[in-house]
């Protein structure tokens, strides 16, 4: 067993440290922009945080075609008219989700896998569901070749959650949802928290915080507007 993971321990070790500088940059960025981010009301993002996205090798999981373009703070095609949402955005969504290192989390929208990453350098499990089978294909075995054995990736429609392995902690979801998915809110554990834009056009979208209370209780809190591709559903 052990011959088995040393060559992923070193396959990991050494995306880790490619371009080690540019990420340094990139949380640089980060932090700078959450000090000057009046409209959310974060002016430092998670240390935790920020460690992870120092050590996530980004630039392995998007396309070749914009990998040279990986650690700038802009949203990247991925393919398949899908995009990866700009660093700030991400550091801030995965702030905002409070996650602690025995949670269990539920993504929607794998899209190349970065987000996973993220998450599962800060809690116990991800699952991830991804609609687009090529995406989920390809954020599969890049999160794999990374060595990233507590993230499980589908191919499916997140709006229905993934109840088999219900109740999440915490939930994310990484498109533009027109209204909460009723599943992932009865998916979502009492004192869990989700991280999810809402709006009724892609115009209008609001990054939205949702918390459920002991009692089953809801409540929601807006930060500031977002852009996202939309939430889409499958067709059967």
């Amino acid at each position: 067993m052990r011959r088995l993971l040393l060559p992923l321990a070193a396959c990991f070790l050494t995306a880790a440290s490619e371009r080690a500088f540019d990420r340094e940059i990139m949380v640089l960025t980060i932090e700078n922009i959450a000090a000057t981010a009046g409209p959310t009301g974060v002016r430092r993002i998670d240390p935790a945080v920020v460690q992870a996205m120092r050590k996530v090798p980004r630039h392995r999981l998007v396309p070749e075609g914009v990998r040279a373009q990986a650690y700038a703070n802009r949203p990247l095609a991925i393919g398949y008219e899908q995009t990866i949402s700009q660093p700030y955005i991400v550091a801030l969504m995965t702030h905002l989700l409070d996650a602690e290192p025995d949670h269990v989390v539920l993504e929607v929208g794998t899209g190349s896998g970065y987000q996973a990453a993220v998450l599962a350098e800060l809690v116990r499990q991800v699952y991830t569901i991804e609609i687009v089978e090529p995406l989920a294909a390809r954020a599969k075995q890049q999160l794999a070749e990374l060595g990233y054995r507590n993230v499980t990736v589908r191919a499916g429609d997140g709006y229905a959650g993934w109840p088999e392995h219900a109740p999440f902690d915490r939930i994310i979801v990484t498109a533009g949802a027109s209204h909460v998915p009723k599943p992932l809110i009865a998916q979502l554990r009492p004192g869990g928290r989700m991280v999810i834009p809402v709006g009724r056009t892609s115009n209008t979208l609001d990054l939205t915080v949702i918390e459920k209370d002991r009692s089953g209780r809801l409540k929601r809190r807006k930060l500031l507007p977002v852009a996202f591709v939309p939430l889409t559903r499958s067709r059967g």
